[in-house]
């Protein structure tokens, strides 16, 4: 497979980002790369971009690879989409995919204006890999960019794209046709859904529900939030703080836990309302609170069957990608019928069953990251009163305060007391990057090996 890696990085070959490439193409030599430093060499292209136009024609898969600069991609790789747009170029149906490496501050948007361009170049869109800077020097780094591109390529096989976060928008609503079922493995998903059975207007939902249960690879558990008797919605009482028991005794505490967290993956199947899964939901949601902010689900894949014009909701659709983000939870699909459903649907299914099977997880993104550091600091002020969460994030390491990085930052005492000095910043000048990456590099040397 020709694979074409856009370098929008102005660092070059001494970009942070661009050595998570190089590690991943010594782990999978099989292929042919093929590197653009758009970030170096923008003005050149701007006077001939014809060699450019020829190796986009060549890719079978378009990498773009960047640091996130200013809540988007750098000015040089923005002006290279602006040249492959306007160079006519057809890239319909080819796959495209990124890497992008920083703190995590607002990835989400720079990631979100590569596959909106993309989209408009009718290309096959593969959600990227958003890394933290430092990743790549850990183990469990390089594990999540090989489990990563692994999976890019399983969905290029099995021709699976653009199902996650991003419906396309279609002015045809389609409805969800029959299937055979697949043949089961043991476990089971469960599917949430609060749609009434003698409402007309929930067929659709329901059809969507049956051909996912059709082609799901294990059973299927429907549980519809109107049979379960509520006694109301959560009072914010937080009687459920020290031990995790509701102070209603409706049993919801109890039916959460064996019904729904017991299953091997969760789909929430719902009808758009008042822009809103709806308000079944948001008492389902706020109930689960007697888990309080403990991520219980946590590593579980999770997915969407969505009645109603999804692309018209921009807060709904950062509410689902957010809630499995905070929650630790991989989203593997959001299925909307205003698109082509039934592929879709399957999509979602095969690839619920690769997340659990190869338990394939994604690195966090800044919906993520942010949210669990606003909950970490919460929960540390209030530990006495919230024992069982303070509990759970000690023991899964959520604790991670930077002042417990010394060596951290009496190194970047000692970088800022350098380049204070006129002589030594001289010096230095342009070499920066070059020291950033050599422990990089030394990753990469021993990748494959």
């Amino acid at each position: 497979m020709n694979i074409l890696v856009v370098n929008g990085s102005p660092s070059g070959d001494h970009s942070i980002t661009l050595q998570t490439v190089l590690y991943l193409q010594k782990m999978f030599p099989e292929h042919i790369y093929e590197f653009l430093n758009a970030g170096q060499k923008i003005r050149k292209m701007e006077k001939d971009f014809a060699p450019c136009v020829e190796a986009l024609e060549r890719a079978d898969l378009v990498l773009f690879c960047y640091p996130v600069y200013t809540f988007l991609v750098p000015s040089q790789l923005h002006r290279f989409i602006e040249l492959t747009k306007e160079s006519g170029i057809d890239l319909r149906d080819k796959y495209v995919t990124q890497i992008s490496t920083s703190k995590h501050f607002y990835d989400i948007t720079a990631h979100a204006f590569i596959e909106d361009n993309c989209a408009d170049l009718g290309m096959k869109i593969l959600r990227g890999l958003s890394a933290d800077m430092d990743d790549l020097l850990h183990a469990k780094g390089q594990k999540e960019a090989e489990a990563w591109f692994r999976f890019v390529l399983w969905s290029m096989e099995r021709n699976i794209y653009g199902t996650a976060v991003r419906p396309e928008p279609s002015a045809e609503r389609v409805r969800a046709s029959e299937a055979e079922s697949a043949e089961k493995k043991g476990g089971r998903y469960a599917v949430i859904t609060d749609y009434d059975e003698n409402d007309a207007e929930s067929g659709n939902l329901q059809a969507m529900i049956r051909r996912f249960a059709a082609k799901a690879h294990r059973e299927v558990t429907v549980v519809n939030l109107r049979t379960f008797p509520f006694a109301g919605g959560c009072l914010g009482c937080f009687s459920c703080a020290a031990d995790g028991t509701c102070i209603y005794k409706d049993g919801f505490d109890r039916f959460l836990r064996e019904k729904i967290q017991t299953a091997d993956a969760i789909v929430y199947a719902y009808t758009v309302k008042d822009h809103s899964m709806g308000y079944r939901f948001k008492l389902y949601d706020d109930r689960q609170f007697c888990n309080g902010h403990r991520t219980v689900t946590m590593g579980m894949p999770q997915g969407y069957l969505v009645d109603g014009d999804l692309s018209a909701e921009k807060n709904l659709m950062t509410l689902m990608e957010a809630r499995a983000q905070v929650g630790g939870n991989y989203l593997c699909g959001i299925v909307s019928d205003t698109a082509d459903t039934d592929r879709q649907i399957d999509a979602l299914a095969d690839t619920l069953e690769y997340a659990v099977m190869h338990h394939y997880t994604q690195p966090v993104n800044f919906y993520g990251v942010g949210g669990m550091k606003i909950f970490r600091d919460l929960i540390w002020q209030m530990q006495g009163l919230m024992q069982e969460d303070h509990r759970f994030y000690k023991e899964h390491g959520f604790y991670d305060f930077p002042q417990k990085k010394l060596p951290m930052m009496l190194g970047m005492y000692a970088v800022g007391s350098m380049m204070r000095s006129p002589k030594l910043k001289k010096k230095l000048n342009g070499k920066m990057t070059e020291g950033m990456i050599l422990p990089y590099k030394k990753i990469v040397e021993k990748a494959g090996k």
